[in-house]
């Protein structure tokens, strides 16, 4: 029986316009790292919608908000397992991109000679691996496009 093909989702799917600016830029990292957890895509979409609904959709408000507030909202979202230690990871990661690139994925990648390297970057940060990266950089092509311009 030949493997499932799993969906490739773009920014674009989500009115999200990376290009526009720190907003969008990390609300689409957001929902690529909840993509990238063992949940169905589903789940995150919602629970990312939930995120920005309460306003978590930014770095800073993630690593403001209380552990029963972010795991609140994962449950909401349709988490029945792993919420606490999703909460965790979102914090964990912020607090890291907050730290190192003062929020900022635009600063992320302005720091970054090319894609290899950002993609290396974005793997610093906890809980992001190889497919989280690619998922997110898939919408990053044109940024280094357009530094070659």
């Amino acid at each position: 029986m030949p493997k499932k093909s799993r969906k490739t989702h773009t920014a674009a799917e989500f009115d999200l316009d990376i290009l526009s600016g720190d907003t969008d830029m990390f609300r689409w990292f957001l929902l690529c790292y909840l993509f990238g957890k063992p949940i169905q895509s589903g789940v995150a979409v919602t629970t990312w919608q939930l995120l920005i609904d309460k306003k978590l959709d930014t770095p800073w408000a993630i690593t403001q908000a209380s552990d029963h507030q972010l795991v609140g909202v994962l449950h909401q979202g349709g988490y029945t397992r792993y919420q606490h230690v999703t909460a965790n990871g979102l914090r964990v990661c912020m607090e890291r991109l907050i730290r190192e690139y003062e929020g900022s994925l635009f600063f992320m990648f302005d720091s970054s000679a090319d894609e290899d390297e950002f993609s290396k970057r974005l793997q610093t940060l906890y809980g992001v691996g190889p497919k989280i990266a690619e998922i997110f950089m898939n919408e990053t092509e044109e940024m280094f496009a357009r530094r070659v311009e």
